[in-house]
C-alpha cells in the first residue's frame, strides 16, 4: 500500500509541476490561456487528443464491458477508431485552417459565429449552452470514476477520493490554462499506453497463454468468444455509431485548432491513431484476460468496470501497482482538465466576453477563465456525489449530445460552401432534442425509453444532418464575404497539401 501510495503522490506533484510551468510559459493573454496561442507540436497535440478523448472510460468502463458481454465489446472500439480516422481526415487540417481565417477564432462556438457572419449572435449562444450542459455531465462522469478508483484500490471514502481528484484538476488547469492541459495530457496519455499494454500481457502470461484465455472464457459462456456473440444488427450500428461522436467533440477538435500548423496534422494523425489502437486492443484485452483470470483463480468481482484495479492490484509489486493506478488517474484526470477548460473557454469568450463585456481586458478575461474553471467543476462534483452513476452510461448520453449536435455541422461548415447559418442552427437545436427525447421521453411500453433500441446518436446524428442540408438549400445562399473566406481557406488547405507532396 505504501509503495502505491507513493506512486500516486509522486505522480500528483509531476501534474501540479507542469501546471506551474505551463503557468509561467502561456498564460499572459486569454489565447495564450484558452488555446495555448496555437503552439502545439504533433506530438503533444496527439497524445493530448488522445488522453482527452479517452477518459475513465478507457480503463474501466471498456474493459467492464468486455468483461460482461465478451468480444462483442469490440464493435465499439471498431467504431471509434473509425470515426478517429475519418476526424483526423475531413475536420483536422480544414478546421485549423477555418478558425485562423474566420477571425482567428479561439472556441468552437466563436468559429460557428464567424464562419456564418451571424450577426444575431443565436449560433453562438446555443452551441455555448450545448457545450456547458452536456460537460458538465460528462467531467460528473469523471468525477465518479476518480471516487471509485480511491474506493476501490485503497478502501478510501468514494467522497474523499472524489475530491483529491478534483482538487489536482482544478490547480493545474486553474493557473495553468490550455497548455497545462495539453502538456499533462500527453505525459498522461503516455502512461496509460503503457499500462494497457503491460497488464493484460502479464496477466496473460500468468493464465499459460491465449489458449487458457479463451477456454477459461469459453467456459463461462461460448458466445464471449465470438465478436458478434449475441447482438442484433441494430446493437452492432449502435456499437459503431459511438465513432459519429468524434467530429463533434469540442475537447479533441480543440487539439486540430491549437496546432503549430496545418503542415503538422499528418504526423499528428500518425501518432494519435497509433496510439487510440494500441490502446483499445490493450483495454479489450484487460477485459478478455480480466475475465478469465477471475473465472480460473475463483475470484468475485462484484463490479466489472474495476477489473482493471483488481488486475493491477494482484499481478505487480506495490510500486507497480501504484504507477498503473497513476494511469487510470491519468485516463480520468485528463479528459476532466480538457472538457474544464473547453466549458471555461465557452463561459469566458462565448458568454462573458461577447455579451458582457466586450471591452475586457485579457488580464481580466484569463481570471474570469479561471473562476469559470473552478464553477464548472463545483458543479461536476455535486452531481457526481452519487457513487452509483454509470460511467458508462453518463459518458454515451454526453457523446452522443456532442456528436448529434456538432457533428454534421463542424463537417458540412468545412466541407459545404453552400451551408447558411439558418441550416447549422437548426440542424444544431435538432440534433441535440433528439438525443434528449431518444434518452428520457418514456415512450415505450413500460416506460422504457428509445435509447433501449438503438443509440441515441443514431437518429441525432442523421436528423441534425438532415435538417442542416435541407434548410441550407431552402435558404437564400451565404453572404459573398462568408464565401469568400470559405474558398480562401479551401486555397489555403489546397496550398499546404501541395506543398507537402
Amino acid at each position: 500500500e505504501i509503495g502505491a501510495v507513493v506512486s500516486i503522490t509522486v505522480y500528483f506533484v509531476a501534474m501540479l509541476a507542469i501546471g506551474f510551468y505551463a503557468w509561467i510559459k502561456s498564460t499572459q493573454d486569454i489565447k495564450g490561456y484558452l488555446l495555448g496561442g496555437r503552439d502545439l507540436g504533433p506530438a503533444v497535440a496527439a497524445l493530448s487528443a488522445g488522453a482527452a478523448d479517452m477518459s475513465g472510460w478507457l480503463l474501466m468502463g471498456l474493459p467492464g464491458e468486455t468483461y460482461r458481454i465478451g468480444l462483442s465489446a469490440s464493435w465499439i472500439a471498431v467504431g471509434l477508431v473509425l470515426g478517429a480516422y475519418a476526424n483526423y481526415r475531413v475536420v483536422a487540417p480544414r478546421l485549423r485552417v477555418h478558425t485562423e481565417r474566420a477571425g482567428d477564432s479561439i472556441t468552437v462556438p466563436e468559429f460557428f459565429e464567424k464562419r456564418f457572419a451571424d450577426r444575431s449572435r443565436a449560433l453562438r449562444a446555443i452551441s455555448a449552452v450545448v457545450i456547458i450542459v452536456f460537460f458538465t455531465l460528462y467531467t460528473s462522469s469523471g468525477m465518479v470514476a476518480g471516487g471509485k478508483l480511491f474506493e476501490s484500490a485503497f478502501g478510501a471514502n468514494y467522497a474523499f477520493g472524489l475530491l483529491l481528484t478534483a482538487g489536482v484538476i482544478i490547480i493545474y488547469t486553474y493557473f495553468g490554462g490550455f497548455l497545462a492541459v495539453s502538456l499533462t495530457d500527453s505525459v498522461q496519455g503516455c502512461i496509460m499506453f503503457i499500462a494497457l499494454v503491460l497488464v493484460p500481457i502479464v496477466a496473460l502470461s500468468e493464465l499459460g497463454g491465449p489458449a487458457a484465455a479463451n477456454a477459461a472464457v469459453a467456459g463461462v459462456n461460448p458466445a464471449f468468444l465470438d465478436m458478434m456473440g449475441d447482438l442484433t444488427a441494430v446493437a452492432i450500428i449502435s456499437s459503431l455509431a459511438w465513432g459519429l461522436g468524434y467530429f463533434g467533440q469540442p475537447h479533441i477538435i480543440v487539439r486540430f485548432m491549437a496546432v503549430r500548423s496545418v503542415r503538422d496534422v499528418p504526423l499528428m494523425r500518425a501518432i494519435g491513431m497509433s496510439w487510440m489502437t494500441i490502446s483499445l486492443l490493450g483495454a479489450l484485452a484487460t477485459g478478455f484476460v480480466g475475465l478469465a483470470y477471475a473465472t480460473r483463480n475463483g475470484l468475485d468481482v462484484a463490479d466489472p468496470e474495476t477489473i482493471f484495479i483488481l488486475l493491477s492490484d494482484l499481478l505487480f509489486h506495490p510500486v507497480i501497482t501504484g504507477f498503473l493506478l497513476a494511469a487510470l488517474l491519468a485516463a480520468i484526470m485528463s479528459t476532466i482538465s480538457s472538457q474544464l477548460i473547453v466549458s471555461s473557454s465557452s463561459l469566458t469568450e462565448d458568454f462573458y466576453r461577447s455579451w458582457l463585456r466586450r471591452e475586457a481586458t485579457q488580464k481580466e478575461l484569463v481570471l474570469v477563465g479561471r473562476i469559470c474553471v473552478v464553477l464548472v467543476a463545483l458543479v461536476a462534483i455535486a452531481l457526481a456525489w452519487n457513487p452509483d452513476t454509470s460511467i458508462l452510461g453518463l459518458v454515451a448520453n454526453a457523446w452522443a449530445g456532442f456528436g448529434a449536435a456538432f457533428g454534421p455541422v463542424v463537417i458540412l461548415s468545412l466541407t459545404w460552401k453552400r451551408m447558411t447559418r439558418n441550416g447549422a442552427l437548426a440542424g444544431m437545436i435538432l440534433g441535440a432534442a433528439t438525443v434528449l427525447f431518444w434518452i428520457y421521453a418514456p415512450v415505450l411500453a413500460g416506460g422504457a425509453a428509445l435509447s433501449s433500441v438503438i443509440y441515441e446518436m443514431v437518429p441525432g446524428f442523421l436528423i441534425c444532418l438532415f435538417a442542416a442540408v435541407l434548410v441550407s438549400l431552402l435558404d437564400k445562399p451565404p453572404p459573398e464575404e462568408v464565401v469568400a473566406t470559405f474558398e480562401e481557406s479551401a486555397a489555403e488547405l489546397r496550398a499546404a497539401r501541395a506543398a507537402a507532396g
